[in-house]
């Protein structure tokens, strides 16, 4: 093959690649190699295809090889750093990009990629650093705006957020993921009036998932002899939090058909209003509108001061209590705690609001108090080595469903959580938990409160600085010593 013939060939690759002929593209570049076996870019390249077929182990082991050809080349350090993220290798993708912006400081992407990375691992003050960087080299990518924005956020600096979350919305309009974390942003400081239409925008993301339908939803209108499917879009949490308004539904007139994850199915199956509980993927009852279950505080016109908040609008059914006590014991005698240390490790703000069952151990110290775990998932496996003195019950393993969880709930003293859907189901049944919050928390937890407007059984503990556990679980330890007390 000679020179040109070789360069043609590349050129050709680069064709199909652009147009998503893989195959093709692959192809050339084996043929590429087999003649020069260094040629870098094709290296390259085949990671670039591997990576883009979702195969990224091979994508960095090809771009391995390309760099070790030609170790000067920043674009190869950038896509190495985006395939070690994919693989959840957090140390090894902050290398890369750190050695691509060395190498070519001027680089937006590989600034405004590790100001991402920064983020995911916490370091918010470095990581707002990168993107005034990768903003400065490249003025007007709505995309930098945005997680910019999203990392203020982290930092609790809400005003500044939401400038530059406008910002985004003013270079790109149909940018759904800055209107969400708009939001966010005007949400988690009370502004429902503004917050909840932005919060609208979530339905126009991608991920969002939820096939439309030909029945109209609805816009507020009369709702007598109707029949309205409630739909199932989001967590658990959001499914607890939400259902709050299906009585308001019923009390107008509706036919309601209730739309929920299968967790909640039996819990939601006792509610007042409700004719009929189906799973998410079911095929629903005949319907004449529809709505998000996210979507009713909006058409309610909910603010601040209107939250509906009478509870219980959730119970545990004394059928599920007694058929639970009868197979596990909550003896009297002390105070019953509920512990629940970590959510759903996909959630994405998980790393914030996790701790680990390690660092409960201050609650240990409190005398004549009897834990016991509700914790599911990956996490419930560090009960095996739980900290010294603590008296913790093993009690997720007799939980199927959110109608289990309740009923346990019911016969317990007090919850302590993280913010999880448990702490949801607490609140929805007016039981007394303690929910321990990050520095920048969710949206309906609202800022700088140690109550919810939302659960009037709850109470709030915060940190004061971001990653700050300490602190939080030591105020936890004190009060739930007086209460012992």
């Amino acid at each position: 093959m000679s020179q040109m013939t070789l360069d043609q060939a590349f050129q050709l690759a680069l064709n199909h690649q652009a147009a998503g002929r893989l195959q093709e593209a692959e192809a050339i570049y084996r043929q590429i190699l087999a003649v020069r076996p260094n040629h870098a870019d094709s290296l390259h390249l085949l990671g670039v295809i591997a990576g883009q077929r979702d195969d990224n182990a091979t994508a960095v082991e090809w771009i391995s090889k390309a760099i070790a050809v030609a170790p000067n080349a920043a674009t190869y350090h950038n896509n190495l750093g985006a395939f070690f993220r994919r693989l959840g290798k957090m140390d090894e993708a902050m290398a890369a990009y750190r050695k691509a912006v060395e190498l070519q400081p001027d680089y937006p992407d590989a600034r405004y990629n590790l100001a991402n990375v920064l983020r995911d691992m916490g370091q918010l003050e470095q990581s707002l650093a990168e993107y005034r960087q990768a903003v400065q080299l490249r003025p007007g990518h709505a995309e930098t705006h945005n997680h910019f924005g999203f990392a203020l956020l982290d930092l609790g600096r809400i005003d500044d957020a939401a400038a530059e979350f406008h910002e985004a919305i003013r270079l790109k309009p149909d940018y759904a993921d800055a209107h969400l974390n708009l939001a966010f942003a005007l949400l988690v400081r009370g502004d429902f009036e503004h917050g909840l239409p932005e919060y609208e925008w979530r339905a126009r993301r991608p991920a969002h998932g939820m096939p439309p339908l030909p029945q109209p939803q609805w816009d507020g209108g009369a709702l007598a002899g109707k029949t309205i499917l409630v739909r199932s879009e989001q967590g658990l949490g959001d499914g607890i939090q939400f259902v709050r308004y299906v009585p308001l539904l019923a009390a107008r007139g509706a036919t309601v058909i209730l739309e929920c994850l299968p967790e909640l199915r039996r819990l939601f199956e006792g509610m007042v209003g409700v004719r009929q509980v189906v799973s998410r993927g079911e095929t629903p009852p005949e319907f004449d509108v529809h709505c998000p279950l996210a979507s009713l505080p909006l058409t309610f016109g909910t603010r601040l001061e209107s939250i509906p908040a009478p509870v219980p609008y959730l119970q545990a059914d004394p059928r599920w209590v007694a058929e639970q006590a009868a197979r596990f014991v909550v003896p009297v005698g002390a105070l019953n705690v509920g512990l629940v240390w970590a959510g759903n490790p996909d959630h994405r703000n998980d790393r914030k609001r996790s701790v680990s069952l390690a660092q409960l151990a201050p609650l240990a110290d409190v005398k004549g108090v009897r834990f016991f775990s509700l914790q599911k998932g990956k996490p419930a496996e560090q009960i095996r080595t739980p900290p010294g003195g603590m008296e913790l019950v093993e009690a997720a393993g007799e939980l199927s469903d959110f109608a289990d969880t309740a009923a346990l709930i019911a016969r317990l003293d007090l919850l302590i959580t993280v913010d999880t859907a448990v702490a949801h189901l607490a609140g929805a049944m007016g039981r007394p938990a303690w929910v321990l919050l990050p520095f920048s928390p969710d949206w309906r937890w609202l800022l700088g409160r140690e109550d919810s407007p939302w659960y009037p059984t709850l109470r709030l503990f915060r940190q004061d600085a971001p990653g700050d556990w300490e602190a939080v679980i030591a105020r936890v330890a004190t009060e739930l010593g007086r209460w012992q007390g």
